[in-house]
Formats: C-alpha cells, structure tokens, sequence
C-alpha cells in the first residue's frame, strides 16, 4: 500500500452512502427518466466514476468491506477508528453499518454497527411499510390503504412493497437522517477537531416508500421494462441465476406491476435525491464546501427486471457497479472510466485528509485518478457472491462459481450481458489468463466469501 499522502487543503470529509442504488439509474450516469437534481448538482463539481464496483454483493458484506478498506471477509480496523486516533471526530447517522431494513429502521436499532467507529451515532426510525398511505405489494396484486396484513420485516414479500405515503415525508427515515446532518454541520466550528461524517440514506432500499408527489413524477405507463431475449437465461448458470426472479416471485404475471416497481423505485430515489440536497445547502451555507471532501456511493446495485432477476446477491453489472462521486477543495469536476472499488475509498480518504494509510489494505487510493482521470490503478475489481467470485476489467466480466460453472461477456459488445462467451472454444485462452489475474489480485487473501449467516441476515431485512 502507499504510505501518508501529502498534507491536502482538505479537513473535512462527509460520506454519503444511499442504499441498493443502481448506477445506471441516475441522470448523471444516463438516465433519461429519473430526476436527481441534486445528485446532478454535487456531479457537476465532482469527479464521476463510471466504473466503481462493490466488493460485496450484499448489504453487510459490502459494507464492512469497504468501511475496512478490506475484501469481503478480511478483518481489521474501522475507518472511522482509525480516523479517531488521527485527531478526527467520527459520527454516524442513518445506515453505515448494515441493518436491517426494515426491521431495524422500524425498531430503531444499531444493527451490526460498530460502537469503535464512532465518536458519536444517531439512528433514523420510521414506519417503513407500516407508514400511512396506499399500500402495494406487487407481485401479489394488492393494493390497499389499510394499516392491517403489510409485509414487513421477516415476510417473504417484502422487497415488492411500495408505500405512497400520507403527508410530506418528514415522518421517513431518510428526511430524519437529513435533519440530523444538517443539525450536526451546523454545529462545527472552525476550531473544533476535523470531522469524519458518516450518513447512510435507506432508499431506495425496499419498502420503496415516498409522498405522493414523487410517485406522480413517474406514471407507470411510461416506464420501460429491460430487453429480455428469448432464451436468456439458457446460456446463465444455476449459480448465476438469481432465485428473485419474476417467475418465483409471481411478478411474471403481472407486467404491469413491474412497470410500477421501477416507478416506485424512481420515487424512493428521487425522494432520497430530495434530502441530500438539504445536506448540500447546509454545506453551502455553512462555508463548509471549501474545506470538506464529498463522497456519494451505494453499498451495490440493485436488479430491475433484468434478465427477469430482482434484488442483489448477483455478480452481473446491474449488481455490481455502483455509482462514485468525489469533490472537494483542489478535485477538479471530471469523469473517469478507470476502474475503481469500494475498498478504495479507505484509503483515498487517508491519504487526501494527510492521515497515513494502514499497510493492509486492499484498497488504493483515488488520488492518481483524482488527478488525472485517464490513470489506471487496477487491472480489474472484484466482487464476491456466495459461491462466487466476479472479475471486472475494461473490457471484460467473467464469473466463476464453486461448481465450475462461469460467464464471460464481452462489456464493449453486450453491455447488457445477453451472449455468455465462457464455453466457447476461442476464450479458453482468456478465461485462463482471468483466472491467474484474479488470483494475482486477491493472492495472500483469506478465503473471502459471503457465508450463510451473513445471506440470513440479509435475507430477513
């Protein structure tokens, strides 16, 4: 790893992580439906990485990996400790950590939050499902305005929910997660101790749940549904088929009802968008943006229907990539195509706040792309699914499951991953060269897999 960085102009550092959101779906990354205005607005200062991919394919795993700068798996100290003991002040509000949504939101609880990490945290309740207003679970056909018989926590139908919810949605978690960060940027002082702030939006995490005005900017009319070829899933392996898909859940029959789970899950983003502007006026007019680095990312993405699949816990693209933001003082606006991973963002933050950066982390840091967004510091990233294993580089993804099984795509020509290459005879040679890359790029790593106690975890959210 790279040793102390320079002394930079920057003090502070705010990171912002929102909860199981697609890059693709943001207008910044190219969407021409979804309104993220101030997503845009912090992108237009900001350097953009197209290519960030998640190490975990989860919640949890994601997110301890990246707040230890480490792969899935790998212990070791926090970010936010490591930053205590260089004399900053670490805070949380909202999600960092996983916990489960919505069984920890709607409780109040820390989840698997680690107490070290933070000087201070501050959780951000709410209803969730149970949050007055017109109730859906779609692939069931229900729609209803009674409190009574809603999946929640622990029910099987959970991820399907939209909630149009009464009122003006300061009641929701992310609105309250918002309120608390303004309250704390505010309260800095220049003589206080640089702060490390740490605040974790829930959407657009299921239950997707907005006011009504946000729903109504997207009719489910004029939502398009991904391209599903016939015979798709022929050529995908048992291992990289996602058992959340529309046959299993009983979405296949209704497709109108997809169509209103991507509206539902515009709403829940755009409603998040809505907070973090809050948060950005507030650095704005605390005079804060001239001294703080700025970090937007998600723990992973999130499946939309494609290929039929819904939800995580997959190694294609939809899953894997996530969207990265970086601005702060001396950080040109930019884009990069570099690619990058969640484990670099521990010692990016090092090594731009002058901070020394630990010897054993997997990660590097950003800094070179920051200032020269055509440098390449990875030959590709790596993600982790139980069983599995990805490898992504600037041309190629390629997966290898536990059974042998694999998947090769060619991301220049099928970027939507519908031509699986790996059992053609003419690729032999590069599924060879993949697999010693891969084993170069995680050499001397404990075996980092996502285990059943972690998919349980999860899969009671």
């Amino acid at each position: 790893m790279a040793a102390q960085g320079a002394a930079a102009p920057i003090r502070n550092v705010l990171l912002i992580v929102s909860d199981d959101l697609r890059a693709g779906v943001l207008s910044c990354y190219g969407d021409p439906f979804c309104q993220t205005p101030n997503i845009d607005r912090l992108a237009k200062r900001s350097m953009v990485f197209e290519r960030t991919y998640c190490q975990g394919t989860l919640c949890g795993p994601s997110r301890a990996s990246f707040m230890r700068g480490r792969f899935v798996g790998r212990p070791g100290i926090t970010l936010g400790e490591h930053l205590q003991q260089h004399g900053r002040y670490s805070a949380r509000v909202g999600k960092i950590f996983h916990m489960r949504v919505p069984g920890d939101i709607i409780a109040g609880t820390n989840g698997e939050d680690v107490a070290a990490c933070w000087t201070e945290r501050f959780n951000s309740p709410g209803q969730e499902a149970h949050s007055p207003g017109e109730y859906a679970c779609l692939n069931l056909n229900i729609v209803s305005r009674s409190p009574e018989n809603r999946q929640s926590t622990g029910d099987p139908h959970r991820p399907f929910v939209t909630v149009r919810t009464d009122g003006d949605g300061s009641a929701q978690p992310d609105f309250r997660t918002a309120e608390k960060t303004v309250e704390l940027l505010k309260k800095m002082k220049p003589d206080d101790k640089p702060f490390f702030l740490a605040t974790g939006f829930v959407r657009p995490h299921y239950p997707m749940v907005a006011p009504p005005q946000y729903f109504d900017r997207y009719p489910w009319q004029s939502m398009v549904l991904p391209i599903i070829p016939d015979g798709d899933l022929q050529d995908i392996p048992t291992r990289g088929r996602s058992r959340s898909n529309s046959e299993s859940v009983g979405l296949d029959r209704y497709p109108d009802n997809q169509r209103r789970m991507w509206s539902g899950y515009y709403a829940a983003v755009t409603f998040m968008d809505a907070q973090l502007g809050r948060i950005l006026d507030t650095l704005e007019a605390q005079q804060l943006l001239e001294s703080t680095l700025i970090i937007f990312t998600s723990d992973h993405g999130y499946h939309l229907g494609d290929h039929g699949f819904w939800q995580k816990s997959n190694l294609h693209e939809q899953v894997t990539r996530v969207p990265l933001l970086i601005s702060g003082p001396g950080i040109s606006p930019g884009r990069s195509r570099s690619i990058t991973q969640l484990v670099d963002l521990f010692p990016t933050i090092c090594d731009l706040t002058g901070v020394p950066v630990p010897e054993d982390l997997d990660g590097r840091s950003l800094r070179p792309v920051l200032e020269d967004p055509a440098v390449k510091i990875h030959d590709g990233a790596v993600s982790f699914v139980n069983g599995g294993i990805g490898l992504r580089t600037e041309r190629w993804a390629w997966m290898s499951y536990r059974d042998g099984t694999s998947e090769l795509y060619d991301m220049d020509r099928d970027p939507g991953q519908y031509t699986n290459l790996a059992d053609r005879a003419d690729q032999v040679e590069r599924v060879r060269a993949f697999s010693s890359l891969l084993k170069q790029l995680t050499a001397e790593i404990p075996q980092a897999k996502q285990n059943s106690k972690k998919r349980t975890q999860d899969n009671r959210k």
